[in-house]
């Protein structure tokens, strides 16, 4: 089996899965650094004991953050477990510390600050709904018609991180200009259809397959942020519609912090922080929170629990004494 066959195996395995073009992507690099590293060498050569030394390389040579270290042992087990059909036992390497840090966080004062110089138009949408609905940027752009209930004020994140759905209220402040970003989306859904004889999206190739290939092609399945341009998707080739992508967000973002002169490192993330934040300075429990962000333990959502405490100034300092 050579490395192109590994690599092809690896991609078939992932579209099998449903799994996300950037895990295929992430998946692939790990292969080929860990093959790299290893002079060539076939994985089912190396084994444990392969795995272990390339997981060393990354924590003691290069320092790398733990999460990058996870991420390449996770990739790797994949490689061993789904494509070589290999079970690694014993594994014993040093990982990488973790630190314990905790999230930026911006002030409601800061939050009205940033949206008053933020970009009219879809910069303010995309970054209003960000904080008003505590999404991952991810989360945000790949919202389709479907996901947006206007009946019942809710929008619905379907396969989130871990595979979940979970529905959110819409904030009120943003209903008029997603209904008008929808009929913007809608007129190019229709000048697709119109100039290429239709419209398509990226859907799993086996839930498009199911129907038979309707879901890509359908307006429903059509994006809530379609970009401007059609380009080649690199899984299948073809031409297609994709969302706006998370540089320009970033984009955004930091012009708007800069013209707001917040002095912070605010990314697209403190706005989820942020939202978290602040429903608990409202009162709203850490149990709702959680599901309300999709974290899969409540223990995720209790970092915020500290933050609120710094802000509250519940532990007063003695200084304040004297």
């Amino acid at each position: 089996m050579g490395e192109e066959k590994i690599e092809r195996q690896i991609r078939t395995t992932i579209k099998r899965r449903g799994m996300s073009y950037r895990t295929e992507e992430n998946y692939v690099s790990w292969y080929k650094r860990y093959v790299k590293f290893h002079n060539l060498k076939h994985p089912s050569d190396l084994g444990s004991q392969g795995l272990e030394e390339f997981l060393n390389y990354l924590a003691i040579d290069r320092k790398v953050a733990a999460g990058t270290q996870n991420q390449a042992f996770n990739a790797l087990l994949f490689l061993y477990r789904e494509v070589l059909k290999i079970e690694l036992k014993g594994i014993d390497a040093k990982r990488a510390k973790t630190k314990k840090t905790l999230p930026v966080v911006l002030s409601r004062d800061e939050i009205r600050n940033l949206f008053a110089h933020v970009k009219v138009g879809l910069p303010s949408l995309m970054l209003r709904l960000l904080y008003g609905c505590g999404l991952r940027v991810s989360e945000g752009l790949r919202l389709r018609i479907k996901d947006i209930d206007f009946n019942n004020n809710c929008i619905w994140i379907r396969d989130g991180k871990g595979g979940k759905d979970r529905c959110l209220s819409m904030p009120e402040n943003i209903r008029v200009e997603l209904e008008r970003q929808v009929t913007r989306s809608r007129l190019i859904f229709d000048e697709d259809v119109e100039t290429y004889g239709e419209s398509r999206v990226y859907v799993s190739e086996s839930l498009d397959r199911k129907a038979a290939g309707k879901y890509s092609r359908s307006w429903e399945w059509f994006w809530i942020f379609p970009t401007a341009s059609r380009s080649i998707d690199p899984r299948d080739n073809k031409q297609k519609r994709h969302h706006i992508l998370e540089g320009a967000v970033s984009k955004w973002l930091k012009a708007a912090v800069t013209k707001a002169d917040i002095n912070k490192r605010v990314t697209a993330h403190v706005l989820r922080h942020s939202f978290a934040t602040h429903l608990l300075q409202a009162g709203v429990d850490l149990r709702s929170i959680q599901e309300l962000l999709g974290h899969h333990s409540v223990k995720t959502t209790e970092v915020y629990t500290h933050v609120l405490k710094a802000i509250a100034g519940r532990v007063s300092s003695p200084l304040d004494d004297l």
